[in-house]
């Protein structure tokens, strides 16, 4: 009977010994879960709003609330790209001569024919061509998909809320507010619920929003990340 007992106190004790483990790893584990998931999520945040801003030069200052628009931006939209070869030298520079001046030459000699003023600044091997690159390749790089722009990673094909605000200044001029964000029950699925629960209510109590999100409907920030 004491040996049963023994078995059993010893299973106690190992049972609470494991509770005791995991009240103090869980916790830990999680964090580094989420701070990872963290990481990721902003990287693909940063990805939206660099392209909005590019969106913002080319449309009159004016962002999109359509990841459609956006990723059919990126995708197929062109920016000019200045291609150089050649480099002014010092004596041409103390000579008056400008990169202006220098394809005004160049462009005045390819419509006469006329090749001696060339070839008197030695601008044979100048040039400068405006050529013209997708949004893709110019801002992020050939091998970036576009596509997946929209949506959370670790959220299971959910996507990130987008919206926009126009609205005016005192002082009249027209502007216009972008704010894109995720919960932290979107890409904190599948972690610890109470966790994230937990995590919820201190944001909540702070006044904060529970997740990540950049810029603002309500003020103009400069599209910062709760992040940041």
């Amino acid at each position: 009977m004491k040996a049963v007992f023994n078995v059993i106190l010893a299973l106690c004790a190992a049972i609470l010994l494991y509770l005791c483990y995991e009240s103090i790893m869980g916790p830990i584990r999680f964090d580094e879960a989420a701070e990872y998931r963290k990481n990721v999520v902003v990287a693909r945040l940063v990805d939206i709003r660099k392209a909005q801003q590019e969106y913002r030069n080319q449309h009159h200052q004016q962002y999109t609330a359509s990841f459609d628009t956006l990723i059919d931006f990126v995708k197929n939209q062109k920016l000019p790209f200045i291609y150089k070869e050649g480099e002014l030298t010092d004596k041409q520079i103390e000579d008056g001569l400008t990169e202006k001046k220098a394809m005004s030459i160049i462009n005045k000699a390819q419509k006469t024919g006329r090749y001696d003023e060339v070839k008197k600044w030695g601008l044979e091997n100048f040039k400068r061509d405006t050529l013209w690159r997708s949004v893709r390749d110019t801002i992020f790089g050939k091998t970036f998909i576009a596509d997946s722009m929209r949506y959370v990673p670790f959220g299971d094909g959910a996507q990130f809320e987008m919206a926009i605000r126009n609205d005016t200044a005192k002082s009249g001029a027209p502007f216009c507010l972008l704010e894109v964000k995720t919960p932290y029950e979107v890409y904190l699925n599948g972690l610890d619920r109470q966790e994230i629960v937990n995590l919820k209510d201190r944001q909540e109590q702070l006044n904060k929003y529970p997740g990540l999100m950049f810029g603002s409907l309500e003020t103009a920030n400069n599209n910062a990340g709760n992040w940041e």
